[in-house]
Order: structure tokens, then C-alpha cells, then sequence
């Protein structure tokens, strides 16, 4: 029968009389056969599909294929064999030199038949391996697209573990490596959609693995970056960007700008070639990425950078104004670029020429994308006017040319120009825009890094936006005979009242750093934060014994006796009580100790920890956000500032948990269950205990704050080697430990303890487990009879006279990340917010106070991001997916403040007074002129500086021109209607000037 085929395909018969008898050589090929005449048919057919010299030899080699594979499925599979596979795709098919490109396409077609045979698993295995080969020989984009829509139709055979990212890595060379040969729109159109293809299954492989995404992007920035390449990186490289999270971006952009193995010549070379992607059609969102380069660059003050790369691309980018399939990107990145460049008008001046004679092209065009674009350009154009006035000859026929779009007022454009500006330019504007003063658009001030110091930088930040000590510090009075709080002071008001964009702390550091710390290395913030409130606790309390000697002499008065006679700041502040009992279980004799503690350093409950059985209080979605992070194993519990506490022992499994809450956002006092009668707002007292049993509920291998603390508050069982000497036995007994709380602090402070001391490296290792972090935590704190009868005499909690417990709610204000894997390297950065009080000061606290909706408090309070030097706005949902894109960057350090209400008032009287403190603080003289004296300083500064970088840019090579585009417009009539580049119809040589 292969015979009769051969010889009917090979005649010179007409097409249809062939087409008459091969069918009948199909339909006969259905019927059954024997093994030896499957295999002739198999072998022919597969000639026919590779080496046919015209399409129709290879129709027929393909359906006689699938015929043989549906009806004689046996023969195929051990034809179709591993062994075959592997020739084809290491030797080839047919006579040298004239190897058949359609390997890949007879595998594709021949797998469908084969997936549920013995040998599937062993094909699959072959084919992981052969396409890692292949794209690694760099195939054409052609053979690369054949490679992908394989995969895409059988995603058993793309590479696993370790040899997916390579695969990710060699495929990114791949198309970093395309070129379109061909002018022809159609070859062009063909190309573009083999990228597509290719890209694709990028975009669907991290869809499934995540992890590969980063190792891909390094990959993609090492072959833009490169200065030894000696054919610049394709354009086609744009197609993986658009396919990369946008949640990923302020991480990748901020590990770019801070990374200084990459020099400025490389990060140059990048960011041109990003910004030559605005010339891809069809991409998403690369704008965004090449924007978000930029800003990040201005923010690491790459100054140099930016100017040269703006100068050399701007006409390009202007240029792609013209093409409506890449115009919007095109006009995001020149926007950017334009309205950021303020310190001289040379960017502007360089697309003045030209301006006329695009906005003549696009009144041409007369479509909606012109319209649109043309409004967005005069307002753009109207901007750098009144930035850059005193030119009235240039823009003169500029003017002209705009005269029909409306001209924006005077007050979007100074916000356009202060949005938009370099970070060190902004106080140029101050003239007429006072608001941009010299910080970042976020008002705020960073702290510069003097090596290593990012760990200071982060504390520092966090105490600063604790507004209520914020305060405390600035209201304090000039000669307090605190000189560490005196430079808080210092630091704080500048950071306050600063111009700069970021003020050194170098004297603060030199005044607190720990003595042990050795300079220049990474240190512990943890352990920075307790020596700092250690130190400026025991300096209040040196103060104290001042007044004492004072008060023997007689020389104070009785005001400034009751200021010194009241707790310290960091008392008041961050002190918190805790009662630490222990129970001989021999006698039952009860010992108890209170101490005072200033944080809570949370262990890490072992693995095979017994969780209980709870209910949540609260839907996931209703318990607020949660921030997710990734496992280890505990470290060692370190204590407060002044109370040396013992490290955990080995806690019983079985040993009942002291719950902790983590609440919603509802009033205060209250437990809301969405499931009862009172989830409407009725007051129905309730046992705190019981209420805090029902925790918010994380995943079943993911931990919790509130496990954590439940975990520090849980019994310990004094054992073996641990057991506990009872006064009243006089001897060793088993005995049981329980810590309660009995004052929570104004400003809760919990350190996860991550890093933990592995004896067979002698190195702290980091426990990157996932921590749950609720923005509201209720706290169980234990309170005295007395304030047990004034809570049920105010009717606030009835519950609490029975359990002893009262719920304390605290409000997240800030976190602190640890980035790395070890306490000796990486870096710290933090998110803060201000938490206020939403309760009058003046109104009384009992019965049902109207606050602001909690909702209010927890999501409309701004975000912001404080990373050294750069700070900038963020959000609850960037804290919470921060560890699930970079797995290394941990929450550590968490600042909580006690909300003011019902449950608070018994225990916090001496709070009344911090609370109180709010209201613009007046600093005394001297600090006040400091201040302005600094603030004068860095306007002379700027101005020396802007002067220096125009000298410089005088000296700057002129840029290229790119204006061949634009030539071949010149108003030329031929090009209207369908067929000119300003429609995107243009010829072939426009099109293809457009991608490449």
C-alpha cells in the first residue's frame, strides 16, 4: 500500500485525480493490518510530512499520520518511539544541508496520540531536556514560536526545577536575539505575532511558577545593561515586560536603583534601550516600567543619568508620536520626561522644531487617538511655557500651533510640575509653588544611610511617625539635662521641618550607637531600638535623681517637682506591665513577680504545636488586611530594656492557649460576629476570654501575631532540667509558668524573633516563616478588683468582673521589614502611618462615644514607605504582599498603638496626658534658627549645584537626531487617508520603521 501512495503523490496525474485515488488509500489504511505494512505507511508519511516539497505532499504526509495514529494506535506508539524522537531532534531528517524545519510540528502532531501510552512519561522526560538544548543553540524566531506552541499544547514537556529558570533565562537570549530580515508588512506581521508566541508561554509558565519570574527579569536586565554586545538587544524584548506583574515592580525597580554592582554606563545602556520599547506595537504597560525606572533613578539621585538619557532619547520618543498603535505610550513617556527634566530647558527646547509639523500630522489624522493626543501635548507644551519662560521668538510658532487646545490654569499646571519633579529639583519651584518646599511629593523626610546605618534609619522612622511621642520629644523644654533626648529633639524637628529631601542623623548615631556594635557593619534594628529606649530611659531617670538632690536644697519649684516626679517618656510610651506566676505542682504554692517591659520579643512555636479548635470572629475578608511572610525555626527571646528576662523553656503541647484577637473594624467594646443577632451593632457583654478564643483565621501551615502571643502567653511546664525551687517544698519541684499582662502599653512594640543561633554554622540564621499580621489586635490584659468594680460601676464591660480580662485594642502603625537571610547582612526598610486618636480629648469616655468609622481609621490613614533616603506613598495591600513576591523580606519589628476607648480608660489614666499632647509643638529658639539656618544653606546649595550641572551639560556631546519619520511626512498628500504613518496604514517601510 505505501507503494501504491508513493507512487500516486509522485505522479504527474492532475491534483484532483491524485486526490481520488490517495483517498481511497486513506480509507483502505483504516481497515486492519499488519505490523509490517503499518510501519512502510508510518515511514512514508513521515518522509512526505518532513521533506515534501510542496504543501500538498505534506497535507497527505499529515492526515495518513492521524489516520494511523486513530486506527492502529499500537504500531504508532512503538513507531513513534524515544528513540526516534531523539534522532530527529539531535540529527534531523533528511539529506544534509537540507535538514526539514518541520521537526517540531511532526512531534506536536504525533504527542496527541501517544499521551496515555507506557512511553508518554519517557517522551516527556526526552522533550524537557531537547528544548532546554534547543533554545539554548538560539533557534530563529521562527523555530522559537514552533517551540512554544508545543509547549503551550503540552505543558508536560516544559522543563522543571532548576531547568525552568534556565529555560526562562535562554528563551528571554532567544528574543533578545530577533530580527525581522524582511521590510514586507506582511513578514513583519508574521513576526511579530511568532514573538507573541513566544512570550506567551513565558506569561503562562509564570503564571504557574512564580518563582521564576525574578531570575527571568535578571536575566532580561543583564542582556539590556551590557555594554559588550555587539548587536544591540531586539526591540522584541518589550513583549516579555508587558507579561511581568505590575505588583512587582516597586520591589524589581528598587533592588535596580540600590544595587551598586550595576554601574551608571550599564544602568544608561538599559534604560535607552527600555525606552527605544516604546517603539513596540501592541505592548502593555511598558510605559509603566520605563517610567518607574526613571522615577527610581531620581530618587537614588542618578541625576547624571537621567540628563543624558533624556537629552539622547526625547526626539526619538516624540518621534512615535506619530503612530497611533504606539502613541500612548509614547506620550506617557514623554510626559514624564518633559515635566521631570525642570533644572534647564535644553529637553524642551530640542522638540520645539518639530512640534509644529506633528501637530499638523495629527490634525490630519483627525481621529479620536489624535484628538486626544494633541489636548494632552498643548497642555504639556503649555506647562514647560510657564516653566520656561523668556523665550517668546522659539515659541512663537509653537503657540501658534497649539492656539486652538485650551490652555490648563495656573494651578494644574504647577501640579503637574510638582508631581512630576526631581526629587533635588523641587525647590527650584518653591517661587511660585511654596507646597513643593524641597521634599518628596509625600511631605516627608528620609534619613541618608552612612553605611550600614539602615537599621538605625528604620527605628528612627517608626518612633518618628509614633505621633504621640512625636510630640512628647518636640514639646520638651530647652536644658532638660537629657542630651540623647535632646538630639531626638534635634532630629525629629528636622525631620519635621527640613527642606531637604533627606537629612543626615550622623550626630544621633554617633550619640546612640551601642558600644558593641562594630562600625560599618549590619547590626540588629531589635536590638538597636531596646539599648535607644534603654538609654533614653535611664538618662530620665538620672534627670530624677538630679531633681532629688534639687528638691534637699530647695532650688525647684513645686511645677517643675510634679514634671520630674511622673513616669519617664519612654515609661509612659512603651511601658507596658506584665505578671510572670509560677505554681509549684507539688504544693501549689503560687509565687508571682511583676516586671516592667518596654517590647515583646514572640518566639516562634515549634512546628507539631497544638492549635486549637476556634472560630473567627470575623470573615477572612472582614478581619482587615493581613500581612502574609514565609518559615524557620525560634530564636532566642531577648527582654526588655531594663528587666533581664530568662529564655523560653519547653512548653507543654498540651498546655491551654491565653487567646489574643484579631478584630475587624467595628466599635469599640464590642465583638462583632456577622453570624448572630449582633452583628448590627448590638452592645451585648461578653467574657473577654471567651471573645479573644475566637481568632482570625490564617492557613493551616501559616502562623499568626496572635499565635505568637498566644504562645508567649501560654503555661510552660518547669521540667527536668528546668524544675523550679519552691520556697515552701525547699526543694526542686515540676512546677508551671504563666506570664499575664496586667498594663499594656501606649505603643506596643512586638519583634518576631527571626533569627535563631546555628551552632554547626556559628551563625544567626534567619526564620522565614509565615506570619499573619493583623492591622487590629486585641490584647487580653489582666486588671485589679478595683478597676474590675470601676469598669461594671461605668456598665462598660460587664464580662470582666467574672473573667478578670479585658480587651486592649491596638492599631497597626508601622513594620519594619528585614530584607535578607541573615541578621549580619541585608537591609532594613519600614511602612508607617500615623495612628491618632479618633475621640475628642475633651469627651467623656463612658457610655457609647461617637468615633470616627473604624474603617476611617484603618484604610483611609496614609501608607507611606521610608527606605533611607527615598520615601514615598504606599498601601496596606503593598505591606501585605511584600513577602509574597520577595520571600527574603520579612516583616521584623511591629509598632502597635492602643486605641483610645472603653477598655483602655481603667487601665491608662496617666495617658490622658500623652494623648493630650497633639497640636503643633513650639520649639524653642535655637532650634527653631537652626532649622532655617539649614533650610537657607540648601537653597544656596541647589542653586550652586544647578549652575555646575549647566556647565556640564554645555560640555555633553549634542544628541542624535531621529528624525527620519518625520521627513518622510513633510506634509506630503500622498500619504493621506488609509495609507500615511499618521493613520498607522503606511507602507511597508513605514511599518517597519515603527517597530524597529
Amino acid at each position: 500500500m505505501d507503494k501504491i501512495l508513493e507512487a500516486v503523490v509522485m505522479s504527474s496525474y492532475p491534483n484532483n485525480v491524485k486526490q481520488g485515488l490517495v483517498r481511497r488509500v486513506i480509507e483502505a489504511s483504516k481497515q486492519p493490518m499488519d505490523s509490517e505494512q503499518c510501519w512502510s505507511m508510518l515511514e512514508l508519511s513521515t518522509k512526505l510530512y518532513l521533506t515534501g516539497d510542496t504543501k500538498y505532499k505534506r497535507e497527505i504526509g499529515k492526515e495518513v499520520l492521524e489516520v494511523y495514529g486513530h486506527y492502529h494506535p499500537e504500531e504508532f506508539e512503538e513507531f513513534f518511539n524515544v528513540r526516534f524522537l531523539l534522532s530527529l531532534l539531535q540529527e534531523g531528517y533528511g539529506p544534509l544541508g537540507k535538514r526539514s524545519h518541520y521537526i517540531l510540528d511532526y512531534i506536536q502532531l504525533g504527542l496527541q496520540f501517544v499521551l496515555e501510552s507506557p512511553s508518554a512519561n519517557s517522551i516527556f522526560s526526552l522533550l524537557r531536556i531537547e528544548v532546554l538544548r534547543k533554545v539554548c543553540e538560539r533557534p530563529s524566531p521562527k523555530q522559537c514560536a514552533k517551540i512554544s506552541k508545543l509547549l503551550t499544547q503540552h505543558p508536560q514537556c516544559i522543563p522543571t526545577g532548576k531547568h525552568l529558570v534556565l529555560f526562562c533565562q535562554q528563551l528571554i537570549r532567544c528574543i533578545g536575539q530577533f530580527q525581522c530580515v524582511s521590510e514586507g508588512e506582511e513578514d513583519i506581521m508574521e513576526f511579530l505575532e511568532q514573538v507573541n508566541k513566544v512570550s506567551g508561554l513565558l506569561q503562562r509558565i509564570w503564571r504557574t511558577q512564580t518563582s521564576a519570574i525574578l531570575p527571568s527579569l535578571k536575566e532580561l536586565f543583564t542582556i539590556i545593561s551590557s555594554t559588550e554586545e555587539q548587536e544591540v538587544p531586539s526591540n522584541a524584548l518589550a513583549s516579555v515586560v508587558q507579561f511581568v506583574p505590575l505588583e512587582l515592580m516597586d520591589g524589581v525597580i528598587r533592588n535596580l536603583t540600590n544595587d551598586d554592582s550595576i554601574t551608571d554606563v550599564q544602568m544608561m545602556t538599559a534604560i535607552g534601550r527600555m525606552i527605544d520599547w516604546v517603539s513596540w506595537p501592541l505592548g502593555k504597560n511598558i510605559d509603566k516600567w520605563i517610567i518607574a525606572l526613571l522615577k527610581g533613578l531620581a530618587a537614588v539621585k542618578k541625576f547624571s543619568i537621567l540628563i543624558e538619557v533624556t537629552l539622547s532619547k526625547i526626539e526619538k520618543v516624540f518621534s512615535k508620536l506619530l503612530y497611533p498603535i504606539v502613541r500612548q505610550g509614547a506620550l506617557s513617556v514623554l510626559q514624564y520626561m518633559l515635566l521631570s527634566f525642570q533644572h534647564s530647558h535644553e529637553a524642551f527646547h530640542l522638540l520645539l522644531p518639530h512640534i509644529p509639523r506633528l501637530v499638523a500630522s495629527l490634525k490630519k489624522e483627525d481621529s479620536n487617538s489624535a484628538t486626544s493626543s494633541l489636548e494632552q501635548l498643548a497642555e504639556l507644551i503649555h506647562c514647560m511655557f510657564f516653566r520656561f519662560s523668556g523665550f517668546p521668538d522659539l515659541y512663537e510658532p509653537v503657540l501658534e500651533a497649539v492656539k486652538a487646545f485650551p490652555i490648563p490654569n495656573e494651578d494644574r499646571i504647577k501640579h503637574l510640575l510638582g508631581q512630576n519633579a526631581w526629587t533635588s529639583q523641587k525647590n527650584e519651584l518653591a517661587c511660585f509653588y511654596p507646597r513643593l518646599a524641597s521634599k518628596s511629593e509625600t511631605g516627608k523626610i528620609g534619613l541618608i544611610n552612612l553605611g550600614n546605618t539602615c537599621y538605625m534609619n528604620s527605628i528612627i522612622q517608626s518612633l518618628f511617625m509614633a505621633s504621640d511621642f512625636r510630640h512628647s520629644v518636640l514639646n520638651l523644654t530647652e536644658g532638660n539635662s537629657q542630651p540623647l533626648m535632646t538630639k531626638l529633639q534635634w532630629l525629629f524637628a528636622f525631620l519635621e521641618h527640613s527642606q531637604r529631601p533627606a537629612i543626615s542623623p550622623e550626630s544621633f548615631l554617633s550619640a546612640s550607637w551601642p558600644p558593641w556594635f562594630t562600625p560599618g557593619a549590619q547590626q540588629d534594628c531589635s536590638e538597636y531600638l531596646k539599648y535607644l529606649l534603654d538609654r533614653l530611659h535611664e538618662e530620665e531617670k538620672t534627670g530624677k535623681r538630679i531633681y532629688q538632690k534639687l528638691k534637699e536644697s530647695s532650688l525647684m519649684s513645686q511645677a517643675m517637682e510634679h514634671h520630674y516626679l511622673n513616669k519617664t517618656l519612654i515609661e509612659k510610651m512603651f511601658g507596658g506591665k506584665m505578671m510572670t506566676k509560677i505554681r509549684c505542682l507539688k504544693c501549689l504554692n503560687v509565687s508571682s513577680r511583676e516586671e516592667a517591659f518596654t517590647d515583646l520579643s514572640l518566639a516562634f512555636p515549634p512546628l507539631d504545636r497544638h492549635k486549637p479548635e476556634t472560630t473567627s470572629v470575623l470573615p477572612v475578608e472582614e478581619t482587615g488586611p493581613q500581612f502574609i511572610e514565609r518559615p524557620e525555626n525560634p530564636g532566642q527571646l531577648t527582654g526588655s530594656p531594663w528587666i533581664q528576662r530568662k529564655p523560653p523553656m519547653a512548653r507543654d503541647p498540651a498546655a491551654p492557649l491565653l487567646p489574643v484577637e484579631t478584630s475587624g473594624f467595628q466599635e469599640l467594646g464590642e465583638v462583632a460576629n456577622p453570624l448572630s443577632d449582633n452583628a448590627a451593632g448590638m452592645d451585648t457583654p461578653k467574657d473577654p476570654l471567651l471573645a479573644l478564643r475566637e481568632q482570625a483565621c490564617t492557613p493551616k501551615d501559616s502562623r499568626s501575631v496572635p499565635d505568637l502571643i498566644n504562645y508567649f502567653l501560654s503555661p510552660e511546664r518547669l521540667t527536668a532540667e528546668n524544675k523550679y525551687h519552691c520556697e515552701k517544698c525547699a526543694s526542686l519541684q515540676d512546677a508551671e509558668k504563666v506570664a499575664e499582662l496586667t498594663e499594656g502599653p501606649h505603643y506596643l512594640i512586638l519583634t518576631l524573633l527571626r533569627f535563631s543561633f546555628d551552632p554547626r554554622t556559628m551563625k544567626r540564621k534567619k526564620i522565614l516563616d509565615n506570619v499573619s499580621i493583623p492591622v487590629v489586635l486585641k490584647l487580653p490584659v489582666l486588671i485589679s478588683p478595683e478597676e474590675t468594680e470601676e469598669v461594671c460601676q461605668t456598665g462598660r464591660d460587664r464580662a470582666a468582673l467574672e473573667s478578670g480580662f479585658m480587651s486592649v485594642v491596638y492599631d497597626l502603625c508601622s513594620v519594619v521589614v528585614h530584607s535578607g537571610i541573615s541578621s549580619e547582612s541585608g537591609h532594613y526598610y519600614c511602612y508607617s502611618r500615623e495612628c491618632a486618636d479618633t475621640v475628642p480629648h475633651g469627651q467623656p469616655r463612658s457610655g457609647a462615644p461617637k468615633l470616627a468609622s473604624d474603617k476611617q481609621l484603618d484604610f483611609e490613614i496614609q501608607w507611606y514607605l521610608f527606605n533611607d533616603t527615598r520615601v514615598s506613598f504606599s498601601s496596606f495591600e503593598s505591606v501585605s504582599n511584600v513577602t509574597s513576591f520577595f520571600p527574603k523580606d520579612t516583616a521584623y519589628v511591629l509598632f502597635y498603638r492602643q486605641r483610645p476607648g472603653r477598655q483602655s480608660c481603667p487601665l491608662h489614666a496617666p495617658l490622658a496626658e500623652a494623648g493630650g499632647l497633639h497640636g503643633d509643638p513650639s520649639l524653642h529658639k535655637d532650634l527653631m534658627e537652626a532649622i532655617s539656618k539649614d533650610n537657607i544653606l540648601y537653597l544656596q546649595e541647589q542653586e550652586k549645584e544647578a549652575r555646575n550641572r549647566a556647565a556640564y551639560i554645555s560640555t555633553l556631546p549634542k544628541s542624535p537626531l531621529w528624525w527620519r519619520d518625520f521627513d518622510r511626512d513633510k506634509d506630503d498628500d500622498s500619504s493621506s487617508g488609509a495609507c500615511g504613518p499618521a493613520t498607522g496604514g503606511g507602507g511597508s517601510s513605514s511599518f517597519h520603521g515603527l517597530v524597529f
